[in-house]
This record gives C-alpha cells, structure tokens and sequence, in this order.
C-alpha cells in the first residue's frame, strides 16, 4: 500500500478532519512536538534495533539531533523469555530495561508516543502526540500477525490461546496458564511458516515447557505443531533433544498450518482435516511487518515485509527511510539472514554509519555482520548456531556457519554463554 497525501490526513485524526472541512490544512493543525533547527535522525522502534541505531548515530555524529519514538517506556526482551514462562526463572526484570541512559549518557530524545502514520515526501512522522520532522527515518517496526489467514481468531483470541511472540503480558499468561493446567494435560505449541521471528525460538520453547513438564506435571504431554514440513533450525540438535530428553512426554508433528481456531472447545484445526484439542495452547499466528510499515506503504508486493537496500538498508519503497530487524527483506544469496536480536543488532549499527554518512555527503559502506543465536534444550544445557554474513553483489550471503557439537559436550559452557550474550547486549542497549 502507497500511502498518499489522501490516506495520510486520514491518520491524523478526527479532530483534525474538522478543522480541514473549515478549509485549514490538517496536517497542520497536528501539533509539532518539537521544532527540527539541525539535521534530525528520527528512529521509530526501541527494541533491539532501533535503540542501537539511535545510540550509534549519536556516537558517530553528535551534531545530528536523535528523537526516537516508543510506544512503552520500558523493553521487555523476547529472547530468553522462554526461561520465565517455563518457570526457570521468576524475574523479568533481567529482561526488561529502559532509556533513561540513552538519553543522559547519549542525547537521544524520547518521545513515548504511538505512531500513527508517515509522510515520506514531507519527511513528517504523525503520532497521536504530535507531529515529527525528519532528515532521516530510521523503522524499526519489529513484527505484528496475520490473523486474518487464520478462521475464527478475533481480538480475544490472544487472551485465550496466548502467542507470548511479544514479551511482557504475554509471557506471564502462559506461563500462569501452564502452573494452573492439572497434572496429565495436553499443552500444545503452534508455529507457523517462515519466515518468522527467532527461526529456533518455537523448538527451544517446546523443550522448555516440555522440561517444566517433565519435572512438575509428568502425567502430561506437549504436542509442537510445525506448519513447516520439517525443523527449521539446528534440527539435528533440537531432535536429539527431544529423543534424549522428553521422549516420553513430547510429540513434534510436521507440516501441519493452522487454519482454524475454536477458542471455547480449545480447538485448533489443521486444514480443515484434523483437529487437535489442547488444555493449554500456545498459538505463534503467521507473521508480516509491523503495523506501521504497512500503513506507511514500507511492504512489498507480499504485503508482508519491507524490501531494503541490502548496503544501507534504506526502503526501495520511499526513499530516506531506512528499515532495520524483523521487518526486513533483505536481498539475500542463499539462506535469508534470521529475523533475531542479533540480527537487528548488527543491521542497526551499519545502518547508524550509513545514515550519518549520508547526512555527511560520504559514501556509504557495504554490510558485514554476525548472527549468534544460542537455544536452550535443559534447564542447564544450550546450543547455538553462528553465522558470518557478508554483502557480495548486492545481496547478503552468509560465508561461514558454526554450529555446537552434536553429542552436547559443550552444552553447560554455552548455557553460560548464552546468558552472558544477553547480559551484554541488553547492557549496550541501556547504557
């Protein structure tokens, strides 16, 4: 979808639609939120993205004004969140953190305010706060869900069969859901088709809660219903976990899409052919960019996610927007760089260098960046995968893959250094 000048006013508001039919111009009459005197980056998103890239051009450039728009004042990681909801740890508070830093220790101004459009020939972002003007634009919008593909979900539906792809709420209601369930029920996990957020998230997931099972409900079961025809990820690792593991009180089933949900019979239906009934259901809906990106007009013709240029990640659809994280479709040579925090990492910080080379009249410089993504399969144990990934002919190509040792000898080591990587990424993102 283009987002012309028509549909723009619309997401301005209704206030302002009166005073347009008295015949001021409405984009006006949305309050500036604060005036624009210097060049001015603007980031929307502060999740693992688009808080790295804020901080970075402001470290690379502190003559650049930074304002980065947020919806909460606080993140709420996705990665390791799996933890809390099988009861592994009780604190969320290590997953949470907030921006005061970027602000005192960077500059960075903070406007927490929903984002309600994007005006890219007038280089303005409306809020429901105010409006924004830009030299820049960095999106980094993170994922929303494309329910409608799926019969019967509604607005209630995430209340009952919770998809916990967002963390916070989310998290804590599975995770009471799976404490409430009696001693030999059935948990179920949907995933759906890729590309998706964190390709290893659902497998870790499904070992996690299958462990909490294990442990505190060992009359019950868990069913992992893949919408792929096969595991996506570390599959050689994830399948000897299970078999090692949770032979006894897991079931992973392939190719199986969920078309249809039935939230009072706790249903969920399987191309019409099979139904499978689930005492607590943890439903992963199919997945597209985030809303903003589709009203601003940032997707491509999937309607799904934003094509970028692979060097400086600006949007082949409206140029001085540059797009960053989940969001993305990368040109890519080969497997598609994962939609991860790692990821987002990386792309934020050579997008920030371009961004302000480009304010700078430089050139720009071509992508380099890693991929490290560690999965726990134990209360004690993990496994990970790492990828290099580098731009050759104007797409992304990963030129080196590592993965852990298949008999699991290092899974205690890698346990710890899975915290650490989130100990020390979360701690660049707040300080």
């Amino acid at each position: 979808m283009t987002l012309d000048r028509r549909s723009f006013l619309k997401l301005v508001g209704a206030g302002a639609g009166a005073a347009g039919a008295a015949g001021l111009p409405m984009i006006g009459m949305a309050a500036e939120i604060m005036p624009k005197s210097g060049r001015r980056v603007v980031v929307i998103g502060g999740g693992y993205g688009g808080t790295i890239a804020a901080k970075y051009v402001r470290m690379l450039d502190k003559s650049i004004e930074v304002v980065m728009i947020e919806r909460n004042k606080q993140f709420v990681s996705c990665p390791f969140s799996n933890f809390y909801i099988a009861g592994l740890t009780n604190d969320m508070n290590s997953l949470t953190i907030g921006y005061d830093k970027l602000t005192s220790n960077h500059g960075v101004k903070m406007v927490y305010a929903e984002v309600t459009g994007i005006d890219p020939a007038a280089k303005k972002v409306v809020t429901d706060q105010g409006t924004l003007d830009y030299d820049r634009l960095i999106v980094s919008p993170g994922i929303d869900f494309r329910t409608e593909e799926i019969e019967g979900y509604d607005a209630k539906t995430a209340e009952i069969f919770p998809h916990a792809w967002k963390a916070g709420a989310q998290s804590t209601l599975l995770r009471n859901q799976l404490q409430a369930m009696k001693d030999g029920g059935t948990v179920i996990i949907s995933m759906p088709l890729t590309p998706y957020r964190c390709p290893p998230g659902p497998y870790e997931r499904s070992c996690l809660i299958a462990h909490y099972l294990k442990t505190h409900k060992p009359k019950s079961k868990l069913i992992l219903l893949d919408a792929n025809p096969d595991v996506v990820s570390k599959k050689p690792l994830f399948t000897k976990a299970w078999s090692t593991y949770y032979k006894d009180n897991f079931q992973y089933i392939g190719g199986k899409k969920i078309t249809k949900v039935d939230t009072g019979a706790k249903l969920v239906s399987v191309e019409g052919i099979e139904d499978f009934k689930g005492d607590v259901i943890n439903l992963i809906p199919p997945q597209r960019a985030g809303d903003i990106a589709v009203k601003a007009g940032l997707v491509g013709d999937d309607k799904k996610w934003c094509p970028v240029d692979a060097v400086s990640f600006e949007s082949t659809k409206h140029k001085g927007i540059h797009i960053i994280g989940d969001a993305t479709a990368l040109p890519s040579d080969g497997p598609p760089m994962p939609k991860s925090g790692y990821s987002a990492n990386s792309q934020a910080k050579v997008c920030a260098m371009n961004v302000v080379n480009l304010l700078n009249g430089k050139e720009t410089i071509e992508f380099s960046g890693i991929n490290v993504c560690y999965s726990a399969i134990s209360d004690h144990e993990s496994v990970s995968i790492a990828q290099v990934f580098k731009l050759e002919g104007g797409k992304i190509k990963s030129s080196a893959t590592a993965i852990s040792p298949a008999d699991f000898s290092l899974g205690k080591a890698e346990h710890a250094y899975g915290e650490s990587w989130l100990k020390n990424i979360l701690t660049e993102m707040s300080t």
